[in-house]
């Protein structure tokens, strides 16, 4: 059984649905193990545990990877660029706008 739960939200007069909640098998590769490893298409999972248990994973750079990711996949879909940083910001609400302008430009 699947449960998803959308929040819709309108920024600029523009609709968009993120997941913010999914129980139940993954729709895709994408969702698989998302929160142990987030660098799950880079490397093994295995890994990803060792270097953290040995402290080598520097987390503040994994988060800025994630934010240039997620920045490029938006900006594919034709969303523009002030309006990708807003929704990435919902998702990191403790940065500020300017901050997230200077990790994806980076």
């Amino acid at each position: 059984m699947f449960l998803i739960m959308f929040k819709i939200t309108s920024t600029l007069n523009i609709n968009y649905i993120k997941i913010l909640t999914y129980w139940g098998e993954p729709m895709n590769s994408q969702y698989k193990n998302n929160s142990s490893n987030p660098l799950s298409e880079l490397i093994n999972d295995n890994t990803y545990i060792l270097l953290q248990t040995k402290g080598l994973i520097n987390e503040k750079s994994v988060r800025d990877y994630l934010i240039k990711h997620k920045f490029k996949e938006l900006r594919q879909n034709k969303i523009r660029a002030s309006v990708a940083i807003d929704l990435i910001r919902e998702e990191y609400p403790y940065l500020q706008f300017d901050t997230i302008r200077k990790i994806v430009y980076q």
